[in-house]
């Protein structure tokens, strides 16, 4: 999705093309003159949140997610997950096919991604570009258009009547090009006029301003030079709003601010920034940040891990001292996801509560409470690739293990490492694991021969180690440990595993 170019395409359930209002008739009748079809539906769709509370109602009965990942973004995660597990059927059209989103569809769709597809895009200034394709998609992935386009065609064969006589017509798109100059069409009259502009025009002259209507030699660089909007009477419109500080307020059961937000280095759900350790080297662990007076008031300590808790549900991360945070507010990033903890992250805790205007969820705050998480079982495993495929390789054990981090009450699945990554499995739970869960994971991460082996059962201490050309080398060379560690009761937390008994070399 691209923010501005969606607004005027009308890619929301509240806009129509070119500015549009759908809940305004003249607006629909131009549209429905356009397409050449009767009418157009007067009320406008559901946006995203009252969307998928449909799905959980049975209103909605099928869904068709593309290039988006709502099992990751959404707010309160446990209504979006019941309602993606009732739906009758999902197709998810995905560049990625182990989003969390991904999980759920019954039909998954390979679509080409950026730099595999071909169009336009609009920047913040209005300015249309032309991308082009830097390689071709693998596979059967393909453009979305294209997607779309041979779907409405097979539906179009098998409906009845002017729908099934009409989707030739509606959908006679040979190329990006094509769908493009229905777009300028659309677009005509409108503030966003670009009736002038074209593939060719903007492969010689390069990126242009919108408007820039038939006739014009180039786009307008302000708006409203002239004082007129683009109303009937060319007068400003302005909503008014009652500003509240939060949606949701703090109480003696909550009484903490949990906010969120971005990472330097990750992007949204994770599902390309995620497969680089060295984007995670910024911040390699999923964690929750406290001011460190509140770490002391509570008795916490740096690292340990922390039951948070909102009206919603409850996660459990290690806590992170953080002394420019406000007293009274927590910080947890957004972007880690079932793909990397044994939860849905932050968006679990967060309501679905959205602006009447912008449809857009809260998803910057919760109130919460924070407690210690009493998981007296630990457990850690340590893969390092080989310098030949390294991230192929570490890509491959990152997947292989990704499934079993929702049987553990706390798991984290991350990657480190700048030349050579190593991938980092920490988990924690309330009672030891089933054995076989553990040789399971252990043989998921290449570790079920050819190891080290050291086992303590009176302290239910096992460790074990891959020896490679004779010596063991967590730097460099192929290496993987497993240590877990079940105490009752505990006398002490349990000392993070040390290597300083190992070189490099």
């Amino acid at each position: 999705p691209n923010a501005m170019g969606g607004r005027e395409v009308g890619a929301m359930a509240n806009l129509l093309n070119g500015h549009r209002d759908p809940e305004d008739p003249r607006d629909r009748a131009e549209m429905a003159k356009l397409w050449g079809i009767p009418a157009l539906p007067a009320a406008p769709g559901k946006t995203a949140v009252d969307m998928f509370e449909a799905v959980r109602a049975g209103s909605i009965k099928a869904i068709w997610i593309v290039c988006t990942n709502p099992a990751q973004s959404l707010p309160d995660q446990a209504k979006v997950r019941e309602a993606l597990s009732a739906a009758e059927f999902v197709v998810v059209q995905e560049a990625y096919a182990d989003t969390e989103t991904c999980a759920y569809a019954d039909l998954l769709l390979p679509a080409a991604s950026w730099g595999e597809k071909e169009g336009t895009v609009t920047n913040s200034e209005r300015r249309i570009s032309r991308v082009r394709a830097a390689l071709a998609p693998p596979g059967e992935a393909r453009a979305d258009w294209a997607i779309a386009r041979d779907f409405a065609l097979q539906l179009g064969r098998q409906l009845d009547g002017p729908a099934g006589r009409d989707a030739p017509r509606l959908f006679d798109f040979a190329s990006s090009e094509a769908v493009f100059r229905e777009h300028v069409a659309t677009t005509v009259g409108r503030d966003l006029d670009i009736g002038g502009l074209s593939y060719a025009l903007l492969e010689t002259a390069g990126p242009q301003q919108w408007p820039l209507p038939s006739g014009a030699d180039s786009g307008k660089a302000r708006l409203y030079t002239d004082h007129r909007y683009a109303t009937a009477d060319g007068r400003a419109r302005f909503v008014p709003i009652s500003l509240t500080a939060t949606a949701e307020a703090t109480d003696a059961r909550h009484p903490l601010h949990l906010n969120t937000g971005r990472l330097r280095d990750q992007w949204h759900g994770m599902s390309r920034t995620g497969k680089l350790a060295q984007l995670m080297n910024h911040a390699e662990l999923p964690g929750v940040s406290m001011h460190p007076a509140d770490i002391e008031r509570r008795n916490f300590k740096t690292g340990e891990l922390v039951k948070l808790t909102s009206r919603r549900g409850t996660i459990v991360l290690p806590l992170v001292a953080d002394a420019t945070l406000k007293p009274g507010h927590l910080f947890v990033a957004m972007h880690w996801g079932s793909r990397r903890l044994s939860h849905a992250g932050v968006n679990e805790l967060i309501a679905a509560t959205i602006d009447p205007h912008s449809k857009q969820p809260e998803l910057k705050h919760a109130a919460i409470a924070v407690n210690r998480a009493e998981l007296p079982w630990r457990g850690m495993l340590l893969r390092q690739a080989n310098a030949g495929a390294a991230n192929e390789q570490a890509l491959h054990w990152d997947a292989a293990l990704a499934p079993y981090l929702a049987h553990f009450d706390y798991a984290s699945l991350t990657l480190a490492g700048r030349d050579t990554p190593l991938l980092t499995l920490r988990l924690a739970a309330a009672t030891a694991p089933p054995p076989q869960l553990l040789d399971t994971i252990v043989s998921a991460a290449g570790l079920d021969s050819a190891t080290l082996e050291y086992n303590d059962a009176r302290r239910d201490i096992h460790k074990r180690a891959l020896i490679e050309d004779g010596r063991l080398a967590v730097a460099s060379s192929a290496i993987a440990t497993i240590s877990t560690l079940h105490r009752s009761p505990p006398p002490s937390p349990p000392a993070p595993i040390a290597w300083s008994g190992f070189r490099p070399d």
